[in-house]
Order: C-alpha cells, then structure tokens, then sequence
C-alpha cells in the first residue's frame, strides 16, 4: 500500500469521524438520551472524549451554531450501507490483511450505526430534516444494479455484487448534494464531513494514476470510471467550499 492509498482511507474514516461528531454535538446538545441507547452513545462519548487531543475538537465549536438541525442525508447514509454491505459481502471468506479487515469492518459498522441513530435515536431522530431530504435514492439502486448485471467483470454473485457497489457509491451522495443545495445554510461539521469524502474519493483516483505509472497497474475501467463520476459530482461542492474557507465565509450552495 502506497502513502496515496493510506491517505485516501485516513481520509474516510476522517469523514466518518466527523459525521460522528455532528451526530454527538446535536444530541449534546438537545438534550439527554433514552435507557435503550445509552450503550451506543456511550461507545460513541469514549471514542471523542480526548477530541481535542486529536484536533478535532475544534470541529465542534465552530460547527455548534447550528446543532439543532442535523442536515445529514438520511437516504445517502442508507444507500452507503448498502454499497459496503454488498461490497464486503466476502468479509468473512476472503482475508487479505488484518488492516483491510478492520477497515472492512469500520466502514459497515459506522454507516449501520449512523443509520441507526438518524431513524431510531429519540434525540437524532427528531433534528432530522425529512421535509428537505426528498431525493429519491431507491431509484438509483435498481438501475446500479441493472447496469452490473450487464457491465461487469465476470458473472458470479460476488463480482456481480461488488461492481454494483462500485455504481452505486458513485452516486450515493446525490441525496446529500440535494439536501444541502436546498437548506442553503450549511454548518461547518457537515460541510467538513462531505468535503473529506470528496477529498478521499479524489485521493483514490490518484493512486490509481500513481499504481499505473508506477506499480505496473493494469487499467480497471469499472473502478475508474464510476470513481471518475463520483468525483466529478463533487466538483461544485469542493468548489464553493474551497470559496468559502479562502474568503472566510459560511458555506452556501447556489440554489
């Protein structure tokens, strides 16, 4: 694994973190938690409680102006448990290294928990905005899947699997890029938490360009192509992100 790779997996599991610590500031912040999900919010509590050690802690306080609305798509966190679901199908019967293992495991297990926490928790829940998160997102899943049925690199129900979570991440942050489009008002926590996942898309792309020059890397047109589509559906966020930090602004997406 090359320092490219390391970064772009470092960079997701930024990305998650972040999410967590949004999710940890509004029910902080709204108030105390239910009996059945005190084991969760405390695992979630340990995990941040040195924050600041790790130089996260400042995330929260600029992000706190606006806790009250959670303004994370509920559909893009529901279509990534599905990517790293049918993705990971092979967990338990494929090992390639303890590292891919545990990052394996981080991936799924988070994104079920944020799930979890956006439709269940008595506080998450409520600060949800469902009224603005109107993208469709179970009209992406059918055609992903239609187009790995045709498109793939061999027929067999893992490969099959695999190139359809490939599809669908590409365009898994369609319901997020809606939702933000439409509150205008983004806060920082989540404009950070969408940025480091562009950020490690775009690293990804990267190291493939860096294994091709100069590992000897074949061409994989699957991966590249739906991770060239992912990227590029960021482009106008990282845009006015990028905007908005160098003038010293609140996000705002263009309606």
């Amino acid at each position: 694994m090359n320092l490219i790779r390391l970064s772009g997996d470092m960079t997701h599991l930024l990305s998650i973190i972040v999410l967590l610590l949004k999710i940890r500031t509004t029910k902080s912040c709204s108030g105390t938690t239910t009996t059945s999900a005190q084991l969760i919010d405390s695992s979630i509590d340990s995990i941040f409680e040195y924050d600041d050690f790790f130089g996260l802690g400042a995330f929260i306080q600029v992000g706190s102006k606006n806790v009250g609305y959670l303004g994370i798509s509920l559909k893009t966190q529901e279509l990534y448990v599905i990517v790293f679901a049918t993705r990971y199908i092979d967990l338990f019967t494929r090992y390639i290294s303890l590292y891919n293992t545990l990052m394996k495991l981080v991936f799924l297990g988070s994104s079920l928990a944020i799930v979890w926490y956006m439709r269940y928790h008595k506080v998450v829940k409520q600060t949800y905005n469902k009224e603005e998160d109107t993208f469709r997102h179970y009209f992406l899943v059918l055609p992903c899947f239609v187009l790995a049925l045709l498109i793939h690199n061999s027929f067999n129900v893992v490969e099959v699997l695999w190139t359809f979570s490939l599809y669908l991440e590409a365009v898994a942050i369609l319901p997020q890029l809606v939702l933000l489009q439409q509150s205008r008002n983004i806060d920082n926590l989540t404009g950070n938490y969408v940025f480091f996942h562009s950020a490690y898309r775009a690293l990804y792309v990267c190291n493939w360009v860096y294994r091709y020059f100069f590992e000897d890397h074949k061409v994989r047109w699957i991966t590249w192509v739906s991770g060239l589509v992912q990227t590029a559906l960021y482009a106008d966020f990282f845009y006015y992100y990028i905007k908005s930090w160098n003038n010293h602004e609140s996000l705002k997406l263009p309606a």
